[in-house]
């Protein structure tokens, strides 16, 4: 109880210091590798997806080795990146040859460095946005967002969204269930949709399967000391037989564990 106490003053510390880009277009950073992007897609089409919290994208280079060697984590169709800055998501999707989108949430002044979400993606990426999460830290005043991409994945449309939610310190777990609904929300009127980041919570994924998402990545061990906080949600999407999802410990490249999973597109 007291290693958790301690571990929840330190993730308040840390939090209460940045300000938020207000804008709902910005900033925003792009990059296309069209050489990368495939078209074609024999139905049925398997989409390997990953999600990964880079720890403030202090080990880019070891990211890099991470996500191209392991081979859960190499050739991913989708790459759902959080506390990402522009250099370390530009660098990244250079060398895994993808191309990118990336929004910062806020500057962050202990890091000094923007702190965002980005999604990397070897299909073409049609359009994007930023959404701004609804409850501001009770410390900092500041917002998390979800980066919001549709990637056209032969003659579909993918709707894709990498976000981080609130921390234990910064919000409530019923404020984090709200942030959630909220992206559910933006996707309703979608038929494959796509959901993955850091949700700072082990349970509220609970809310995913009300909200007819599948959960592949619910059960699996711990991907941050506090517990298995990093999650993907599929809609529409099916999973194979075996090697649905996964958790891959990063090797110190970050203090949280990558997960992917296996989609299917009939």
């Amino acid at each position: 109880m007291r290693a958790t106490l301690v571990a929840v003053v330190m993730v308040a510390a840390s939090c209460r210091t940045g300000y938020d880009y207000e804008s709902a277009i910005g900033p925003r950073y792009s990059g296309a590798n069209p050489g990368a992007a495939m078209e074609g897609c024999a139905h049925p089409c398997t989409l390997r997806i990953v999600s990964f919290n880079s720890h403030f994208a202090r080990d880019t280079d070891g990211a890099i080795t991470l996500l191209a060697s392991d081979s859960a984590l190499r050739n991913a169709d989708l790459i759902l990146l959080q506390e990402m800055d522009a250099a370390g998501t530009q660098k990244l999707a250079k060398a895994l040859a993808t191309s990118y989108v990336y929004y910062p949430a806020i500057f962050h002044r202990r890091s000094r460095r923007d702190f965002g979400n980005a999604v990397l993606s070897r299909w073409p990426i049609v359009d994007d946005a930023k959404l701004v999460l609804p409850h501001a830290s009770r410390y900092a005043r500041t917002h998390r967002i979800a980066t919001r991409v549709t990637v056209r994945v032969g003659a579909s449309r993918v709707r894709v969204y990498a976000t981080h939610l609130g921390t234990i310190a910064d919000i409530s777990a019923d404020h984090r269930r709200d942030q959630l609904r909220f992206i559910f929300a933006d996707a309703r009127d979608h038929p494959l949709v796509i959901i993955g980041g850091d949700l700072n919570d082990a349970s509220v994924g609970l809310i995913a399967q009300e909200a007819s998402y599948t959960w592949p990545t619910r059960l699996g061990p711990r991907t941050h000391r506090l517990g298995r906080w990093d999650h993907i949600f599929l809609k529409g999407l099916e999973s194979p037989d075996s090697a649905v999802a996964g958790t891959v410990d990063s090797r110190g490249v970050s203090d949280h564990s990558a997960v992917w999973v296996v989609g299917i597109i009939r």
